[in-house]
């Protein structure tokens, strides 16, 4: 099977490698970075472009286009390359507001009463109700810019002081159009945990959960970022929780998408708060998530190819992969120090190849060639994934493969799984 793969970082990296394990398949990809491209072909296009992409499907074979970032999928991608009769797995520009749209993705868990927090959406035009409604709800307080935000449009503030800030920055264009209208709702305690669930429409796959750790320091504490490292499977997703995440949350959303006319066919990513063992959808993406994906995928054995292509046909093949049993697979990223705000670039990185010698999957993300050499090129550099019979040991061996990598203001959280390890003690207690 030929494939062509749009995006650039460590998720598109992860799925790559991931698809590229069917030996008889032929990778390409745009942008990329430099460890894609020991894998992958370049494909020398601009995704933007989609009649590029389309001419370059159609010139070189391509038999399905996998699309790993959101902006082209909110942008119609998947519905310009399959009116030329190419298949893509990526939902519609329709379908993909569940995560384009902050507000559409609110209202339409209500209308298919999927379990979320309360909410209500503002625009500019009423700025002075918004700050009103903030002084009503307890503290902390979640505001989201409705539109895309490169991972970034969520501000959790701790006082009404810090809300009505937030909300006024936001208005102001911190997040460029994307905050011209505003969520603002409850804030949601207990764990979170995120699901991957391939999907052709109407049936689809459930991969093994994950966690993310999207706070700067340890501890969770500081700014969001696009998110600092993910270990799977998650122990707070039992498999009785997983009954539950699927009959009230991944059916009710598949079949509303398609009474609505939008089918999604895709991954739908579907980020959870569990308290109380109840589950409520924080939020819906509709790719891949990074860095869950360099955690979740390393997970699986079998064709993936063949389930990402007959789900963009149609009809998936639940048994083209299976989940590796007692093993576990954790994700540290490597960040340059100032992430997520200013940071310098250019930076060497070494010890890349070490790192994959004792034992470690290394997946590029901010990195480019230079003179011959990798260097650093964006705030999420690399994402370093250590796999075990244990969570302990899957975070030990990410650990010591992250310690092997060098570059001037490498960053990294210490405690990504950590909370993991306390819930299965809590169990064996």
């Amino acid at each position: 099977m030929k494939i062509l793969v749009i995006g650039s970082g460590g998720r598109e990296h992860a799925l790559v490698s991931a698809l590229g394990k069917t030996g008889n398949n032929i990778i390409y990809a745009t942008p990329g970075n430099p460890g894609i491209f020991e894998l992958a072909t370049e494909a020398n296009i601009n995704s933007a472009h989609f009649d590029e992409v389309a001419v370059f499907c159609k010139t070189y074979g391509v038999d399905m286009v996998v699309i790993g970032p959101e902006q082209p999928l909110a942008d119609g991608i998947s519905d310009y390359l399959q009116k030329k009769g190419i298949a893509v797995f990526g939902p519609s520009e329709m379908a993909a507001r569940l995560e384009s749209s902050k507000a559409f993705a609110k209202a339409f868990m209500v209308r298919h009463g999927i379990p979320t927090a309360k909410y209500k959406e503002f625009y500019k035009s009423n700025v002075d109700e918004a700050d009103r409604f903030i002084d009503a709800l307890p503290t902390p307080i979640v505001l989201k810019a409705d539109g895309l935000a490169a991972g970034k449009g969520v501000i959790i503030a701790e006082t009404h002081t810090e809300a009505h800030d937030s909300l006024h920055e936001m208005f102001n264009g911190q997040f460029s159009t994307a905050g011209d209208t505003i969520v603002i709702e409850e804030f949601l305690e207990g764990e979170e945990a995120s699901v991957f669930v391939v999907c052709d429409g109407m049936d689809f796959v459930v991969l093994p959960a994950a966690q993310d750790h999207k706070r700067i320091f340890d501890g969770d504490k500081g700014p969001n970022t696009g998110g600092m490292g993910a270990y799977s499977p998650a122990p707070i997703v039992s498999p009785s929780m997983r009954d539950k995440i699927v009959n009230k949350i991944i059916r009710p959303t598949l079949k509303g998408m398609k009474d609505e006319n939008m089918p999604f066919v895709g991954c739908l990513f579907v980020g959870l708060m569990i308290k109380d063992g109840e589950p409520k959808v924080i939020e819906f993406n509709v790719r891949f998530g990074d860095p869950e994906t360099e955690a979740v995928l390393t997970l699986l054995d079998g064709d993936f190819s063949q389930l990402l292509y007959s789900a963009a046909k149609g009809k998936i093949n639940k048994s083209a992969v299976s989940v590796i049993r007692d093993t576990y697979a954790c994700c540290v990223i490597l960040a340059s120090n100032g992430y997520p705000g200013t940071y310098n670039k250019g930076y060497e990185i070494s010890g890349i190849g070490e790192a994959y010698a004792h034992g470690g999957e290394i997946f590029q993300a901010g990195t480019k060639f230079f003179n011959g050499t990798i260097v650093t090129s964006g705030g999420r550099v690399l994402g370093v994934t250590g796999r075990g019979k244990t969570l302990q040991s899957a975070i030990d061996k990410a650990y010591e493969c992250a310690d092997l990598i060098k570059f001037e203001g490498k960053y990294n959280r210490t405690d990504i799984g950590k909370k993991g390890l306390n819930l299965k003690e809590t169990e064996r207690k």
